[in-house]
């Protein structure tokens, strides 16, 4: 497909994509348009950076129609807070010619702001699982009237815990909708989910799991230690013609901190970080400096990126080797986004190249490895985990000893058959200190004495 126009969709919702610098669908827009277009529930499987919130949003966009009532029609659930300002955001864009009521709900905030913000009136809520269930069950966000929903990144709520919030949501919502569910991986418990809660759905799959996006320059390097990856990645860094953008991704939030702390000192002005830890406002902050170009260097746990649109990166590193391989495809659709190219740096150690293997299985292919650079200094400085566990002897366990020098035989007044230490003596001694007194007659004997 051409142009958007082949979908012959209405002259606002044109001119608004027209406007944000799109020319023509991507794969799963095209694919998914005319399945969601026909009311039928779609499960999609792509990468993060293939189109899917514009994927979701046209069909229910095209199909809506101005209403004064306050009920919300459609909801789109999504694993983060960061998401849901950012779909909110890209739905309003979506929207510029339309009048179209949106809101975002999520937790970290006054949840009686929201309620209060609900009671105005809403067309579609864009929401976390947990804050939106909080909602409807107060009853401040009423669905009767949804007609549409979406779940976004399904594989990441599951992640995070959302299934009882999910299968809540399920109950409230009217048995008479469309459902939409979109997954950069296709794991048993998506399976499941989608098992239990939808009726025949049409599967569409771009760019699975196991594919490796042709955009995308991979490399990787064995290094033998973390503070080893902190000198080279600073060596990388201070290229900042090359290296012009920079995701880099941690497995921990400890790690990500233990990173940061080697490279501010050097790169403070272009370096952010964000993980769960941190507080909404610094992670907002944080992205909106990246994507500002007011930095230059991102430091990110797995799950906070997933699905944000951080724009125009030209590297993701891999800082250590994601033990679970769909992590690694998650890390590098970072980059190489509408059709740019992209460079992702794999770093591993010894420990570590099991987990690369299992990518390069996944993937059917094997990243290039590069040779590690001569200069780089190779540190000595080992990290808790890295640092070789001492076993310590347990103090109270009992040993035998065997007998030496010190050792000699009983004496035969000592040896004897019968053992009486203990408790045994004990009951010896009780024994003799309160036996049986003299019987000194019957109490007929000694009346008859005294008469």
């Amino acid at each position: 497909m051409e142009s958007f126009e082949e979908l012959n969709i209405s002259k606002q919702l044109l001119n608004a994509i027209t406007d944000m610098g799109f020319e023509k669908p991507t794969p799963i827009q095209e694919e998914a348009f005319p399945i969601a277009m026909s009311g039928k529930n779609i499960v999609g499987i792509a990468q993060t950076g293939t189109g899917k919130t514009l994927a979701y949003m046209l069909p229910i966009l095209q199909q809506f129609k101005f209403s004064k009532d306050y009920k919300p029609k459609a909801i789109i659930l999504v694993p983060t807070r960061e998401l849901v300002i950012q779909v909110v955001e890209q739905i309003e864009l979506f929207t510029k010619y339309m009048t179209t009521r949106v809101l975002g709900v999520y937790g970290g905030v006054n949840i009686k702001t929201q309620m209060g913000q609900l009671t105005q009136g809403v067309d579609i809520v864009v929401g976390t699982p947990g804050r939106l269930y909080d909602l409807a069950a107060n009853r401040s966000l009423l669905l009767q009237n949804v007609k549409k929903l979406v779940i976004d990144e399904v594989d990441v709520m599951l992640d995070l815990g959302f299934r009882f919030q999910l299968n809540n949501i399920f109950e409230l919502l009217p048995e008479k909708r469309q459902n939409s569910m979109f997954s950069a991986t296709m794991t048993e418990d998506v399976e499941i989910l989608i098992n239990d809660n939808f009726i025949e759905p049409e599967f569409i799959a771009i760019a699975l799991s196991g594919t490796p996006l042709e955009n995308i320059a991979q490399s990787c390097y064995p290094a033998p230690n973390f503070y080893t990856k902190v000198n080279f990645l600073a060596h990388l860094l201070k290229d900042k013609s090359k290296y012009q953008k920079v995701l880099i991704f941690m497995d921990s939030k400890k790690n990500a901190d233990r990173l940061f702390e080697a490279l501010e000192e050097e790169f403070w002005k272009d370096l952010g970080i964000i993980h769960s830890n941190k507080s909404q406002n610094n992670r907002m902050a944080a992205i909106e400096r990246f994507n500002d170009n007011a930095s230059r260097i991102l430091i990110a746990s797995d799950l906070i990126a997933r699905g944000l649109d951080l724009a125009n990166i030209s590297h993701v590193i891999s800082f250590d080797t994601p033990k679970y391989p769909e992590n690694y495809m998650h890390r590098i659709g970072r980059t190489g986004r509408a059709e740019k190219l992209g460079e992702s740096i794999l770093f591993y150690t010894e420990e570590e190249e099991e987990w690369k293997q299992a990518i390069e299985k996944l993937m059917e292919y094997t990243i290039p490895e590069l040779p590690f650079p001569e200069e780089i200094k190779v540190s000595k400085q080992l990290t808790l985990e890295e640092q070789p566990r001492i076993i310590e002897k347990n103090p109270h366990k009992k040993t035998q000893r065997e007998a030496g020098p010190g050792f000699h035989e009983k004496k035969d007044s000592n040896k004897k058959t019968t053992n009486l230490g203990g408790g045994q003596k004990l009951k010896i001694k009780k024994a003799k200190k309160y036996k049986k007194p003299i019987t000194r007659g019957s109490k007929e004997m000694n009346m008859k004495k005294r008469k």
